[in-house]
């Protein structure tokens, strides 16, 4: 065998990579495993085998899930969304308010001539104003050329403040039946994968999805090649916004209740699940899959501190911990990536 030969013989070996949601996969198995060993050691019971608390761990991530879509494509563009958490206080309000019933006596209602209303009223509404708070989003970053971060950040403060104006702080409770079936059992979980499926597609097979992989990876030649990337940026915050409504609906509905403080940090946790799912923060990289594991990742992590009684304050350090893990394994993989090339 000549030498021509033999290098082209190794050459597939070379090139033959495992997709990345897999090794993420291998993180999750060694981290439950994990658990599950220190759960022996410490408490003398299963982790793994206690069905309940898996259930209650899936419901708790669930709903920040949701964000976290949104939140991955903001990031494989090479931008952030710092908005999720106080969009859910402020939409949870606003829907909340139109999916009271009267049942109870009308002056219990945010709205009295408006209750018992169609549950599409209240959700419609809720996700048009999440559409909208993207939108602005969008438009401030795609046009305006302000930093996603300064821009996102306005919009976290102003919803944030929003939603305590709406009703001077003020809780809404009191929902339709309809409405609290949203929230119900594990209504949540298949609404979540309802909306990483449909992402999945969308990035994966459609010019949507390309032309944000186009915009994270070189925004300069994604415009070279024809891509209207401002257009494309709105798009994508719009998304963003619009599976904050989302979250915040399904959040509501499943607490029977809208209160201000809503959503607290959901965007830190939900940018975490991307980050430990794989997605770049420098932009290109990323997929739904891998932030859908990321966000069990996180799930289990959380849970796993509240199984082993880890106080509050050290979940949050380590919380913290792993996220910053996560930026450093991210940009070592990418420094190795450069040197291979």
């Amino acid at each position: 065998m000549t030498t021509t030969d033999l290098n082209a013989a190794q050459t597939p070996r070379k090139n033959r990579r495992m997709p990345a949601e897999v090794n993420i996969l291998l993180v999750l198995v060694g981290i439950a495993l994990l658990f599950e060993v220190l759960g022996w050691i410490f408490q003398g019971q299963s982790f793994l085998g206690n069905m309940a608390r898996l259930k209650i761990m899936i419901l708790q991530v669930s709903v920040i899930g949701i964000i976290a879509v949104g939140v991955t494509q903001t990031i494989i563009t090479g931008g952030i969304d710092l908005s999720s958490g106080s969009l859910v206080g402020a939409v949870a309000m606003v829907s909340m308010s139109f999916a009271q019933t009267g049942a109870y006596g009308l002056d219990r209602v945010l709205y009295p001539g408006l209750t018992d209303l169609p549950v599409i009223v209240p959700i419609a509404i809720g996700l048009l104003v999440g559409l909208a708070a993207g939108f602005v989003n969008g438009w401030l970053i795609a046009y305006t050329k302000i930093p996603p971060f300064i821009a996102t950040l306005g919009m976290m403060v102003a919803a944030r403040g929003f939603a305590k104006w709406y009703t001077k702080g003020a809780p809404i409770s009191f929902p339709t039946e309809s409405f609290a079936f949203i929230g119900s059992g594990m209504m949540p979980v298949v609404i979540f994968l309802l909306v990483a499926v449909i992402f999945h597609i969308l990035m994966k097979y459609t010019r949507y999805g390309k032309f944000t992989y186009a915009i994270g990876a070189n925004e300069i030649a994604a415009r070279v090649s024809g891509i209207n990337v401002e257009r494309q940026k709105v798009r994508i915050y719009m998304v963003a916004g619009l599976l904050s409504g989302l979250a915040a609906i399904v959040v509501a509905a499943r607490g029977q209740t809208a209160q201000a403080g809503m959503g607290l940090m959901y965007e830190l946790d939900a940018i975490a699940m991307a980050v430990i799912g794989g997605t770049s923060l420098t932009g290109g990289r990323g997929s739904i899959l891998g932030t859908a594991i990321g966000m069990v990742i996180f799930g289990v992590i959380i849970s796993g501190f509240t199984f082993l009684r880890l106080d509050a304050y050290y979940q949050e350090m380590m919380k913290g911990g792993i996220i910053v893990a996560a930026v450093i394994v991210d940009t070592y993989r990418q420094k190795k990536g450069r040197k291979s090339k």
